[in-house]
């Protein structure tokens, strides 16, 4: 098969690093896949940029600065119609699509190119359902025609509310268009079966996999010496792109490490892996050891496996990769229980699942793990079963091969 796939980064993110772990498995069972990003991707023949050249990317530009201007958030990029003709689309069997917010591409074009190609939309998050947030936490606009947004400044924000407009319109555009929906959680599959966006189109739930020969338990000591990490201490994990973004949850990190310091069996260092890291050393009372984001996959796993948990405290979130790829590599995570994460963390099976913001809860979580060796290490090997029966890369990828052959079939 020939497959498109459409994402805002290559490889970046986690959106982008599920877009090119899927595109790269395709390309490893011999099928032709390509993606259009929206940035350059160098000597990568099978990448490139969705706006093609300067021109269009200047029109884009342009385009950007008026629709964020208005608040009407993505409704007119000019490369997006250019699409049509662009010789990989043409080709393709079938168009894969996974964050469409990040002003790369326009939905506004959604029907015209679903009608030329079968599309598969990854809901990568509830953008797609809203008027304009990707994560709405308690909020229930989003069933009923948004407006009055109480979330206008959350990413991609808005300057004035025009959820209503933007939710309408969305409405319109997806009235004509023929999509099927890929969730990678049951999650965020209940929630389109409640929109009244995206309620009218198939739905199939493909949860994210993982390269589990990359991704696999290291003997702790030896990740902790290729790192340069004590062995006399416990370690406790903490990554992500954005580590001060408040989605991610890091006050709540650094309350709860801080309400339980000098009180664990032994003393536990804090590891911040992502943007700003630096900043947590001085923002919580226990030892830190900061580093910038890291890319390779390789290496993610050796700081997994050198942590004795991992700590996820998202306040929304789908079915996140670090969990996942925390749990392949046989540790524990605590986390809060929302959206699709208790789906992978299950209590005393795969980790602790703490009540949403609660620190208190947090807190307990993580001291009740590094108190306990004994159920640390009946959990990594749960972690490692659970990995292996459920987000295989391999068994993705079949799925993802089945739903392409249905869709391509259907039309």
């Amino acid at each position: 098969m020939n497959i498109l796939h459409l994402s805002t980064e290559y490889n970046l993110g986690g959106s982008g690093r599920a877009a090119y772990r899927i595109h790269s498995s395709l390309l490893r069972r011999g099928h032709t896949s390509r993606m259009l990003v929206s940035g350059l991707v160098h000597g990568v023949p099978e990448a490139g940029p969705i706006w093609g050249n300067m021109p269009w990317r200047a029109a884009d530009w342009l385009a950007r600065r008026a629709t964020d201007a208005l608040s009407l958030q993505y409704l007119f990029l000019p490369s997006s119609w250019r699409l049509l003709r662009h010789p990989w689309f043409q080709a393709a069997d079938v168009v894969q699509l996974y964050n469409t917010h990040g002003g790369y591409f326009s939905h506004s074009v959604l029907g015209v190119a679903s009608r030329r190609k079968p599309f598969v939309w990854r809901l990568s998050d509830m953008w797609p359902l809203t008027g304009h947030c990707c994560y709405s936490y308690n909020c229930d606009r989003w069933k009923t025609g948004c407006g009055a947004c109480p979330l206008l400044h959350d990413e991609p924000a808005l300057k004035a509310d025009r959820t209503a407009l933007l939710w309408r319109t969305k409405q319109r555009i997806y009235a004509g268009a023929n999509v099927t929906l890929v969730a990678p959680s049951r999650w965020i599959a209940g929630l389109t079966e409640q929109s009244p966006l995206v309620g009218h189109w198939p739905v199939q739930v493909i949860p994210n996999g993982l390269d589990l020969r990359v991704f696999r338990p290291i003997e702790q000591a030896a990740a902790r010496e290729v790192l340069g990490l004590p062995q006399g201490e416990d370690l406790v994990l903490f990554s992500s792109v954005e580590t001060q973004a408040y989605r991610k949850g890091g006050t709540f990190v650094a309350e709860a490490v801080n309400a339980i310091k000098g009180k664990t069996r032994k003393p536990f260092r804090l590891l911040v892996v992502g943007n700003r890291a630096s900043e947590w050393e001085t923002a919580v009372s226990v030892p830190v050891t900061a580093m910038e984001t890291v890319k390779d996959d390789y290496l993610l796993a050796v700081l997994y496996s050198a942590a004795d948990l991992f700590v996820h405290p998202a306040l929304a979130d789908n079915l996140p990769n670090g969990v996942l790829e925390s749990l392949a590599c046989g540790t524990p995570v605590v986390a809060f229980d929302v959206g699709g994460v208790g789906e992978a963390v299950r209590p005393m099976e795969t980790g602790y699942l703490a009540r949403d913001k609660d620190t208190g809860d947090l807190s307990e979580g993580i001291k009740r793990l590094l108190d306990d060796p004994d159920l640390r290490r009946r959990l990594r090997t749960r972690c490692r079963e659970v990995a292996e029966t459920e987000y295989d890369m391999a068994l993705q990828t079949r799925r993802f091969e089945e739903l392409y052959e249905t869709v391509i079939h259907g039309r």
